[in-house]
């Protein structure tokens, strides 16, 4: 019986590593349309931003030159559009406009720069207060 038992596990064996290529296989497959989805959705969004971004530049004339929060949703916005700045109110619902006024002539041509940021002021406040900190006791050392 062990000479028969031993034959019929003979192909068993053989049909369980082919089973595992198979399911390798289709593995691969999985992971690569997986891949291939994944790129397609990449592409898509890359596309779409630079569709957009083309979209809204031309003949863009409309340009935020400040605003400032005066309540929870209410915003006090200039705009410049064309040669005209306009002050508008903006609350959640409504914009009203408050004041026209011609654009100032005399603006620089480069942007005013973005505002720092907290870690960057925090950084340059720390090295100032280290450089007075500095100072003083290198002054101290010369006195003695």
């Amino acid at each position: 019986m062990s000479v028969a038992t031993s034959s019929a596990q003979a192909p068993l064996e053989a049909l369980s590593g082919g089973d595992a290529l198979i399911g390798m296989a289709a593995l691969g497959k999985t992971a690569a349309a997986l891949a291939l989805v994944i790129a397609i959705i990449l592409l898509c969004t890359s596309l779409l931003k630079r569709w957009q971004h083309h979209r809204y530049d031309h003949g863009a004339r409309l340009r935020i030159v400040g605003t400032t929060a005066v309540g929870n949703r209410e915003r006090i916005v200039v705009v410049e559009i064309e040669d005209t700045w306009l002050v508008l109110g903006v609350s959640g619902g409504r914009i009203s406009k408050l004041h026209e006024r011609p654009a100032p002539t005399d603006r620089g041509s480069t942007p005013p720069s973005p505002p720092t940021r907290f870690s960057q002021r925090l950084a340059n406040a720390i090295a100032n207060s280290r450089g007075k900190g500095d100072s003083t006791s290198s002054d101290s050392q010369h006195t003695s």
